[in-house]
């Protein structure tokens, strides 16, 4: 059966490309494996969708290339997108940093897209098996099923990253660059979870569920966010994006108290309140089990503030301003967001997606090695990369 155009992938970037590229009067056909479209979409954002931020812009991404997403981000932007959601008088919010949700539910936004889709005639067929990609001599490219095969002049791999596999996270894009010779940068997990080592994770996990808002930075980043600490180590928005540029075996460091000086609060305290035991004056500045955790930990003694030495109270000062920790490492692609790494951005064309080499095969979201911050990036990367590819298949 002959299409002009297949898309492998009925996720984010998978679902606007198709509806672009059928918009342009293309035969369009999408393929999944999963039951349904847009299952990651779904489950982001708490079930509510972060579809988008009021301020992207190329330096949140990380790539090799960072010029690379700049020619998608423009041709287009998250106003093109909520433009679409407001057509279709999906309500939103702003929660936090330019993050926009969904009032009521990511629902609204798969149905969206399935709309745009069926608007256009796209041919969606879900619960397909890809067996084989090949290229034809003459051009244009053959996918066979286990439905049956089908033939296009263009083939888009929406496939996405190996972020979430209980949702059905494969390497095929992967597996399909390597086909064609092109370069798979090393994958990692991206925005997820730090796992601690048994020393601190044990004692830690008595106060799992607290969340203090810090600063928490790598040698090359610093983010301002809160942080939770859970069962297993540490979470919450400002871990998930340093988890992103942390090496492992490399420490992150840990503002506890980013508002002001802490050496200046303490000199305070001790004028005001000498008596005052440790742990109650931190307890005025964090939750009450942390700071009976974190004296522990660092083995101080819960005595009067007026008995702490000149030495302990400069240690105190300098491990609230910069707790080092090192990660065991993370939890890996069952709880990660995205997948940092991928497809070598330098196959591509920046202002199209399609491969150089290969006329015709185009990649597309998180397939690339193009990897945004935590809220509402990675969707805008993966709208941006499927309209520019649905408007030149």
């Amino acid at each position: 059966m002959k299409f002009d155009v297949i898309v492998i992938g009925a996720g984010a970037a998978g679902l606007l490309c198709a509806s672009t590229s059928a918009s342009r009067g293309r035969k369009t056909l999408l393929l999944d494996h999963a039951k349904r479209p847009g299952k990651k979409i779904l489950i982001s954002g708490g079930g509510r969708c972060n579809f988008t931020n009021y301020y992207i812009e190329p330096e949140k991404y990380l790539c090799q290339n960072p010029h690379f997403c700049k020619s998608a981000l423009n041709q287009y932007t998250q106003w093109d997108f909520i433009a679409l959601v407001e057509q279709y008088n999906i309500k939103y919010h702003e929660k936090t940093l330019g993050q926009l949700f969904c009032d009521d539910s990511a629902k609204e936004i798969v149905a969206m897209l399935v709309a745009e889709c069926d608007k256009h005639s796209v041919t969606s067929l879900y619960q397909t098996d890809i067996l084989s990609v090949k290229q034809f001599e003459n051009g244009g490219y053959t996918v066979a099923t286990n439905k049956q095969e089908y033939q296009c002049e263009s083939l888009v791999i929406a496939s996405g990253g190996l972020s979430m596999p209980k949702l059905g996270a494969t390497p095929f894009a992967y597996k399909v660059a390597e086909q064609f010779n092109l370069t798979v940068l090393p994958t990692r997990a991206g925005l997820v979870p730090f796992t601690l080592p048994p020393e601190l994770k044990t004692p830690l996990a008595e106060v799992s569920g607290v969340s203090l808002a810090v600063e928490v930075s790598t040698p090359s980043k610093l983010f301002a966010e809160d942080m939770l600490i859970t069962h297993r180590g540490l979470s919450g928005p400002s871990i998930l994006q340093i988890s992103s540029y942390w090496q492992p075996g490399e420490a992150v460091t840990i503002n506890l108290y980013p508002e002001g000086d802490f050496g200046q609060f303490l000199e305070k305290a001790l004028n005001d309140q000498p008596n005052i035991t440790l742990k109650n004056l931190l307890a005025t500045k964090f939750a009450k089990r942390f700071s009976e955790t974190f004296i522990d930990l660092n083995k101080f003694a819960n005595s009067p503030i007026k008995q702490l030495a000149h030495k302990e109270r400069a240690r105190l000062t300098d491990l609230i301003h910069s707790w080092k920790l090192r990660p065991d490492g993370t939890e890996g692609y069952r709880t990660a967001e995205v997948t940092l790494g991928g497809l070598d951005t330098n196959h591509l064309s920046s202002k199209t997606m399609e491969v150089k080499s290969q006329p015709g095969l185009f990649f597309i979201g998180e397939a690339v090695d193009v990897t945004g911050w935590l809220g509402g990036y990675n969707f805008q990367w993966a709208w941006s990369s499927g309209v520019v590819a649905g408007c030149n298949v």
